[in-house]
Parts: structure tokens; C-alpha cells; sequence
């Protein structure tokens, strides 16, 4: 008996892994937190 690869199967299953694995990397990805002077931002509210 000869086995054969479902090749078409086998790329949807591949492709079906890939996009989960980057849907969980996208949500555990943090965005880069920038310095922020908070009383920069008071004093410019304040002058306006």
C-alpha cells in the first residue's frame, strides 16, 4: 500500500497554523511606550 500526501490538505492546514500563530503574536505585542513629560502637557493646557 503506498501512502500519498494530500499536498493541497496539507498547505491549507499550514497556512490555517501561520495565521493563528500571527493573530497571537499581534495580540501579545505591546506598543512601545514613550516618555511623555505629563507637566509639559499641564503647562501648555494651562496656557492656552
Amino acid at each position: 500500500m503506498a501512502v500519498t500526501t494530500l499536498k493541497r490538505k496539507l498547505k491549507r492546514k499550514r497556512q490555517a497554523q501561520n495565521t493563528r500563530t500571527l493573530k497571537i503574536k499581534q495580540l501579545n505585542a505591546k506598543p512601545v511606550i514613550k516618555n511623555v513629560d505629563v507637566e509639559e502637557i499641564k503647562k501648555e493646557f494651562a496656557k492656552k
